[in-house]
């Protein structure tokens, strides 16, 4: 599966039980997401993932963004 606009994420059941990854790789939005939260910068992820671009680190942020944005509020109940 492809997204419109976000042509270097993709979705396969077959690949990480179907959790978005960068371009067919076996590396997921999460991963990368949490190596940017945790401090590291993309020079770095790209040295440590040669075979990954810039454009896939700003995709990657595009795609989490994206999913944020679709989730729905639900007011929980308060005590």
């Amino acid at each position: 599966m492809e997204i419109v606009g976000l042509d270097r994420i993709t979705i396969d059941p077959n690949i990480m039980c179907g959790k978005p990854t960068i371009r067919n790789t076996r590396v997921t939005i999460g991963t990368i997401l949490g190596l940017l939260a945790s401090g590291v910068e993309t020079k770095e992820i790209l040295q440590n993932y040669p075979y990954l671009e810039a454009e896939d680190i700003k995709q990657a942020l595009s795609f989490a963004a994206w999913k944020f944005s679709e989730e729905i509020d639900v007011p929980l109940k308060t005590a």
